[in-house]
């Protein structure tokens, strides 16, 4: 009987172990996704302590994905210690003026970019997403979500992936903020009259348009939340 050589087995353990390593990479990373993900949609908010045997019992995956998780959001200020716990960070009323300055200067220059180099398709999506938004501000759950998917769709239309992975970067500190603006009476409504002016910007190919539209839209959220932190609603 023929008999297999010793050798054939060590591409196939390479093989095998490649495998696992990338099965690995992958957990992580979804590791790291639906932690961000769960705080980006408000389930645990700042001050919330979160503990890797729940997480990884709700997420389905081993504590270590977890583990490796937490350590990278602790890196990027999304978690903080408490002790031993880790909790989910707090913004101070400087840290949140900070991130809507910035916020305002990348996305400016986002739609600026956009006037420039969106597709007429692109375009064309924008204004699809704002009428199909309409119908969501009585609801401000859905239309954070909606929000966060039209902001999204604008950063995609710079075609600049570096300025994209900064404002990434941004959003993700930026779901620290305990509750969304959109929940207030009004800021619904002007939400969507607000996107409508941005793209209608970059339709006109008008960078100083879309600019100015941009940067009243995030003034205007900017005051509600200034408002709230201020218990005037």
């Amino acid at each position: 009987m023929f008999s297999r050589s010793p050798f054939h087995a060590a591409p196939v353990a390479r093989r095998t172990a490649k495998r696992d390593d990338l099965i690995g990479e992958l957990t992580q990373k979804d590791a790291y996704d639906l932690v961000l993900g769960a705080i980006d949609k408000g389930e645990y908010r700042p001050g919330d302590r979160l503990v890797e045997a729940e997480l990884a019992e709700r997420f389905g995956v081993s504590r270590t994905p977890i583990r490796e998780a937490f350590q990278r959001l602790e890196t990027q200020g999304i978690l903080a210690r408490d002790g031993r716990s880790l909790i989910v960070s707090s913004l101070d009323h400087d840290q949140v003026g900070e991130l809507y300055v910035l916020r305002a200067e990348l996305e400016a220059l986002a739609v600026r970019l956009a006037a420039q180099h969106a597709a007429p398709e692109e375009i064309k999506v924008l204004f699809d997403m704002v009428e199909e938004d309409r119908p969501l501000v009585g609801d401000p759950h859905a239309m954070n979500i909606a929000n966060k998917r039209f902001h999204r769709q604008l950063h995609l239309a710079s075609h600049n992936r570096y300025l994209i992975q900064q404002l990434q970067l941004v959003l993700r500190s930026m779901a620290l903020m305990s509750h969304t603006t959109l929940s207030y009476e009004g800021r619904g409504p002007a939400t969507i009259d607000e996107h409508r002016a941005i793209v209608q910007g970059i339709a006109d190919r008008d960078a100083a348009a879309a600019d100015a539209a941009l940067r009243q839209h995030i003034s205007a959220a900017y005051e509600t939340r200034l408002k709230q932190g201020a218990g005037r609603f």
